[in-house]
């Protein structure tokens, strides 16, 4: 009898907290994480005894605006304690962070689907601090590993998801939402490669209909959406094999080979027990006061939903469309300036279009866009007015892009306004055929294709400035 395997999926994200200094200490982190290694160390977050941490104020506000934008239960009263483990990025040889009494619990956030839309759970939200970090050499007889605490106590924000996910098209669906959430609240820029936005799956898999969990897997460090994907199902895969096979699957941590596009086992899985949690003694517990709680409240701005939202109802946008739009805050604010200077559908168009094209050309984002929204919204007015045709409008770009000049100077001083002049446009056409006799006589004889032809032929003729539509119609008119 063969069975049937439900993937049964949860997701750890850890977000750094941009704010002003480390969790616990007065460190800046502003270039801390990537200047000189060591540069931004002290006793406290080196973890010399006799030090003492004092909780940052902002990484509290920042926490609670994510809690309260995923519809969390924020506690009242939330406790730190000590994770300890021993490695060498962890100077203190434990690890502050929450554990049975954590800042917030019982969220949820909606993810689109192909099925459709499907709320997430979320099990807790918790504040910790961020380990320091290892590189390790392996050139010549003698490798070494060297320790940068420069990343040890900035602030981390960890998101725990219940297991609702079973794919892993969900997986990256949920994942970012998250990424998308996180930026919109301004918390965090969400850059994976910096390490700043970090994914960790929890996999296992069930008979499909079975109530009991199997046995998971957990994928350490994932820095994009694609390895996240490729991650997840490569372990989906990898796990349905062994259990076909009537072994059984081994509780361990994995990290994923982005080349080899496999996973490979780090070390045996640890529960909760191993940690050895206990009340951190040197902080007092957590105090949420119900005026900061709505303080943090009243700070959360329009969601990456809502937005969404709002723009297919204020501006008529089909849903794809306004979900591209905010999926990234910094392009929806764009897209509403340019929009207030154009027509909604022209802007979408062509901010989704060549403007995408372009940044992805240049792996470039909005922010450093060379064009605000006022010079590019003259260029969509002329292109939607008829007064340069779409191509002509394409050129016109490229130029912007390449010396700066407004759209109506370059169309003014290349001449480039779109012709509609009935006899203009007959001229070109009468010519057009007058040169290409044989194509004349294939299309009176059946073989219609070559109509395109003539069309391009005619088009170049006016040097790319006859209006489309009005060409087409004289040459069908002239060609009948």
């Amino acid at each position: 009898m063969t069975v049937t395997y439900q993937p049964v999926i949860g997701l750890e994200i850890h977000a750094v907290l941009e704010t002003r200094t480390k969790m616990f200490c007065a460190c800046r982190l502003v270039g801390s994480t990537h200047a000189e290694p060591n540069a931004a160390v002290c006793p406290v977050c080196a973890g010399l005894p006799g030090t003492l941490p004092t909780l940052n104020q902002q990484a509290v506000d920042y926490a609670l605006q994510v809690a309260l934008a995923l519809s969390c239960e924020v506690a009242p009263v939330s406790v730190f304690a000590r994770k300890s483990y021993f490695y060498p990025d962890l100077p203190k040889g434990y690890q502050i962070s929450q554990y049975d009494q954590p800042l917030a619990r019982n969220g949820r956030i909606q993810i689109h689907t192909e099925a459709g839309e499907k709320t997430i759970r979320i099990r807790r939200v918790h504040l910790e601090e961020d380990t320091g970090k290892l590189t390790h050499l392996t050139e010549g007889n003698q490798p070494a590993t060297l320790v940068d605490l420069n990343r040890a106590g900035v602030p981390l924000l960890e998101i725990v998801s219940e297991p609702d996910l079973h794919s892993a098209a969900e997986v990256r669906a949920y994942a970012v939402a998250i990424h998308n959430l996180l930026r919109y609240l301004g918390v965090n820029s969400g850059d994976l490669e910096k390490g700043l936005f970090r994914i960790e799956p929890n996999i296992s898999l069930r008979p499909l209909g079975n109530a009991e969990f199997g046995t998971r897997v957990e994928v350490k460090n994932l820095s994009s959406f694609r390895s996240l994907e490729q991650a997840v199902a490569y372990e989906i895969e990898r796990q349905t094999a062994v259990l076909e096979s009537g072994q059984a699957v081994s509780q361990q941590t994995l990290g994923w080979d982005e080349a080899a596009g496999h996973t490979l086992p780090q070390r045996s899985k640890e529960d909760a027990e191993d940690y050895r949690y206990f009340p951190e003694p040197d902080l007092p517990p957590l105090l949420i006061s119900a005026d900061w709680l709505e303080k943090a409240r009243a700070a959360l701005p329009e969601l990456p939903q809502a937005r969404a939202a709002r723009f297919q109802k204020q501006y008529g946008l089909a849903r794809s469309t306004a979900e591209t739009l905010t999926d990234d805050p910094a392009v929806a604010d764009y897209y509403e300036a340019l929009t207030a200077a154009s027509t909604p559908q022209a802007a979408a168009n062509w901010l989704t279009g060549e403007v995408f094209a372009w940044l992805n050309q240049h792996g470039l984002g909005i922010s450093e866009f060379p064009l605000e929204p006022a010079a590019l919204a003259e260029l969509v007015r002329l292109a939607a007015a008829g007064e340069i045709n779409q191509n002509t409008a394409k050129t016109v770009l490229a130029e912007m892009l390449a010396t700066g000049q407004s759209a109506s100077a370059i169309v003014a001083e290349r001449d480039l306004r779109q012709i509609s002049d009935p006899a203009q446009l007959a001229a070109w056409v009468g010519e057009t055929l007058a040169a290409h006799p044989e194509q004349v006589v294939s299309y009176k004889n059946g073989k219609t294709g070559v109509l395109q032809f003539l069309f391009g032929q005619a088009m170049r003729r006016s040097n790319g400035r006859a209006h489309p539509e009005a060409l087409q119609a004289e040459l069908q008119r002239q060609m009948d």
